[in-house]
């Protein structure tokens, strides 16, 4: 069994920055910490920080820096008092989340932004970007407590909550459909389009949908931004969220290639069994923004 005492000390570096910072918060000498790291290491046989400035985490330290967070929630659920952070409500819980690009650039950080009337709890946030296919792979991987995605069959161990659907368009810039002469949308599959990354697959249902066809000419994009940006640009085509839209349709920044068509990605909010009352609240506040901001599929 690990000594949470070492756990702590691995959180305590990553999260301060530093060994010295650490130290101060965990009221002991700086050697003491080192100690604690070395006991850590050479208790489980590979490394858990890699020696940098500011000191990160190995995958095997992001994995028990996750589990030592379970537990603290774990803990919380339970009205344990096992040390004095658990049970500081002045404290941030700290937080870690996969979740969407397109959902960082549009709704979630309203959702994250639980207000002081809500609750009077106070969170700190780690968001890892993840495509909406391969999020849920953090969370299997117990690299974070919450994950957002289009799956929704929860991970053993854990549960899932429905939020909604981010709506697509078919979206160029009048430059873009000038240049290419558009005139119909069979051309799209041998026209510039704009993909997130490798795992963004939306472009393609979108051509099989239409004609069976897959884009043969693409740009990778990996900002939502910039994404949008590249399209006003002319760059490419492709798909995007209405709520990331605004007003560039009616101020003629973008045009809607086919406002008939759209493609709706549901999203669900997976989470642990053992969930704090602080991670209910912020979970509680995420969907009713979701139900807000989201399309709701009935």
């Amino acid at each position: 069994m690990i000594d949470y005492q070492l756990l702590q000390a691995l959180y305590a570096v990553v999260t301060e920055k530093g060994f010295d910072r650490a130290a101060q918060t965990l009221f002991i000498t700086q050697s003491a910490v080192s100690k604690r790291i070395y006991q850590l290491e050479s208790l489980l046989g590979e490394p858990v920080l890699i020696r940098t400035k500011p000191p990160k985490a190995t995958e095997l330290g992001v994995k028990l820096l996750t589990h030592l967070q379970q537990v603290k929630q774990l803990e919380l659920s339970l009205n344990l008092q096992s040390s004095t952070e658990f049970v500081d409500k002045q404290l941030p819980v700290s937080v870690k989340i996969s979740a969407n690009a397109d959902s960082l650039a549009t709704w979630l950080p309203e959702a994250l932004s639980v207000p002081e009337d809500y609750c009077d709890f106070k969170y700190r946030f780690e968001i890892i970007a993840e495509d909406q296919t391969i999020a849920l792979n953090r969370m299997k991987a117990g690299e974070v407590m919450i994950s957002i995605c289009s799956i929704d069959k929860p991970v053993n161990g854990g549960k899932v909550f429905e939020l909604g659907a981010l709506r697509y368009f078919v979206i160029c810039s009048p430059a873009f459909k000038k240049r290419y002469n558009i005139t119909s949308l069979h051309q799209l599959t041998e026209l510039p389009c704009l993909v997130f990354d490798e795992h963004d697959k939306l472009q393609h249902q979108f051509l099989t949908h239409l004609n069976g066809s897959l884009p043969k000419y693409t740009h990778i994009c990996p900002s939502s931004e910039g994404f949008k940006q590249a399209m006003i640009a002319g760059l490419g085509y492709g798909l995007l969220p209405s709520l990331q839209l605004g007003e560039t349709i009616e101020k003629g920044e973008l045009v809607n290639l086919m406002p008939e068509f759209y493609l709706d990605t549901p999203l669900y909010w997976h989470c642990w069994e053992t969930e704090s009352i602080q991670l209910e609240m912020l979970r509680c506040h995420a969907i009713t923004i979701a139900s807000k901001r989201l399309y709701q599929i009935i």
